[in-house]
């Protein structure tokens, strides 16, 4: 059983956020990827506060498939530093039909 991993990163518009998404599941990096428009950041970048609308991703893939996913999205995503974070999933208190589907979406 794979340990499932979530990936939380944040993209500069819907386009490239849709673009990334579907990318990362059609070569089944991904089982699956939500896209969240209306996400306001605030965070300090070269020593001044700064403000951007951003899309936020969740990108839900299985630990065997992870670097696949980090290695994509750092290597195509349009910010020189992009959010990107890996969260491991408590399968014991997660949907079981769920982790079973991200370790094997097909």
């Amino acid at each position: 059983m794979n340990e499932i991993i979530i990936f939380y990163a944040v993209a500069p518009d819907e386009s490239a956020a849709q673009t990334l998404a579907a990318r990362l599941v059609a070569t089944d990096a991904a089982a699956c990827v939500n896209i969240l428009p209306g996400v306001r950041s605030i965070y300090r970048w070269r020593g001044a506060v700064e403000q951007a609308d951003e899309v936020a991703m969740i990108i839900k893939t299985a630990s065997a498939r992870a670097d696949q996913v980090k290695s994509f999205v750092l290597a195509a995503h349009p910010h020189e530093n992009p959010a990107l974070l890996a969260l491991p999933v408590d399968r014991v208190r997660s949907s079981e039909k769920f982790c079973a589907w991200i370790d094997d979406p097909r």
